[in-house]
């Protein structure tokens, strides 16, 4: 932690010595990395505006991420805006690259802030950084007003005053209430250590299951061999054709192999079906509907 305290003091301070760009110079260098991809020109303006993203990055700290995790996402912004800014829509540099900062710190942050993804569309995000101050401030107001508000109503107060819908206010509020916890951790010390994922239900089958599963298989198997047996020669190779081929053929194909019309082959076909049906039928009723 000290390290990585010590690491942040210095970049800014090497941040803080950075050239101070007039609105022409930056101009020319912005021009240069747009028209001609010069390198040095693109590192002279990432450079002198890394202070302005480290003045951002420090903003967040309150929702937990390592600072310097911060700065370099804040770094990440800055150089997309560097490889997107058009110098000729007349605004400063600063000024365009100051979203594309916010969005990749706040991109970060929801990442990072659960297992469970937080929200990506405008109105989670606005919800996720502007939430609790909302809140804040409306409960503060109520409370001086003396006009106190139960949760339903500061709900809805929320939802008008960001511009979200009711049920987005109710689910940042459950997402934002706690933190992710290990399935790990015991459950309490009067339960001898137990985990919470010793409560979980494993839903994987059983070893019971799984023999029962193999025995009817292959009872299933022996019982279709069979009935396949009983057929004269010309209707297993219909059967086999039409239903055991990963691309089954058409009837017309087989038709024109055995020297048959496409009628007399389905009518072939419903023949040893029916067999198939009979003989499975003096087995079991459960396996007819392997001819379905």
């Amino acid at each position: 932690m000290a390290l990585d305290s010590t690491r942040d003091m210095a970049l800014s301070r090497k941040a803080m010595k950075a050239e101070l760009l007039d609105a022409e110079t930056e101009l020319r260098l912005a021009y240069a990395w747009r028209d001609e991809r010069c390198e040095k020109s693109l590192h002279r303006l990432i450079t002198a505006y890394m202070r302005l993203a480290i003045s951002m990055a420090s903003k967040f700290k309150r929702y937990g991420a390592p600072m310097n995790d911060l700065i370099q996402e804040a770094g990440l912004g800055l150089m997309k805006a560097a490889d997107k800014f058009d110098p000729d829509r007349g605004v400063r540099f600063s000024t365009y690259a100051v979203w594309w900062i916010k969005a990749s710190i706040q991109d970060y942050v929801m990442r990072n802030w659960s297992m469970v993804r937080t929200g990506s569309t405008s109105s989670q995000k606005s919800l996720f950084f502007n939430m609790r101050r909302v809140q804040a401030r409306l409960e503060r107001e109520s409370a001086a007003s003396g006009e106190p508000l139960d949760r339903h109503q500061l709900r809805q107060m929320i939802s008008t005053e960001i511009g979200v819908p009711l049920h987005d206010v109710e689910m940042m509020e459950g997402r934002l209430s706690g933190s992710d916890y290990s399935l790990n951790a015991t459950q309490s010390t009067e339960d001898e250590g137990r985990e919470w994922i010793d409560a979980l239900e494993d839903d994987s089958a059983q070893a019971a299951e799984t023999v029962e599963h193999h025995h009817d298989t292959e009872q299933l198997r022996a019982w279709l061999l069979q009935a396949m047996n009983d057929l004269n020669e010309r209707e297993r190779f219909i059967v086999r054709e039409r239903k055991l081929r990963d691309a089954p053929r058409t009837l017309e194909s087989l038709g024109q192999e055995l020297s048959l019309s496409k009628e007399r082959v389905r009518q072939l076909e419903a023949a040893a079906f029916g067999k198939m049906r009979k003989n499975l039928e003096n087995q079991s009723r459960e396996v007819l509907y392997f001819l379905d």
